[in-house]
């Protein structure tokens, strides 16, 4: 998959900066936490990719499935889960609430672009 707008959300100001950085080239809309990012795919459908942290304030990206789900987005909205819990119960957690693949901090530009080149065109 080529996505032509990612929605990356998560609240390190460096993580948001190192994937505008990874993925030069894409249109990379940046929230902090799940309500921003709800607002911002409410002012920009065209997004076809989101990167979800996991731990976050205000609302966490299990809660933010949760909302994409009920809004009827999932599972049309590919979500990839960037989270430094790599322990398999939160693993299974973020697929079995929609997210389509998992990957554990620290990781770089190969493995994420990697993870985004196996979904499969039109998820």
């Amino acid at each position: 998959m080529l996505p032509k707008k990612v929605l990356a959300v998560d609240d390190s100001k460096l993580m948001l900066r190192m994937y505008e950085v990874m993925l030069r080239g894409t249109p990379v809309l940046l929230a902090e936490n799940g309500q921003q990012a709800l607002e911002l795919l409410a002012h920009h459908p065209d997004v076809d990719l989101v990167l979800l942290d996991i731990n976050m304030p205000v609302m966490s990206g299990l809660d933010f499935l949760a909302a994409l789900g009920q809004q009827g987005k999932l599972p049309g909205l590919p979500v990839i889960v960037v989270s430094t819990d790599g322990e398999e119960e939160q693993i299974q957690r973020g697929l079995a609430c929609g997210a389509v693949a998992y990957l554990t901090k620290p990781f770089d530009a190969e493995r994420l672009r990697a993870a985004i080149a196996a979904l499969p065109e039109g998820e």
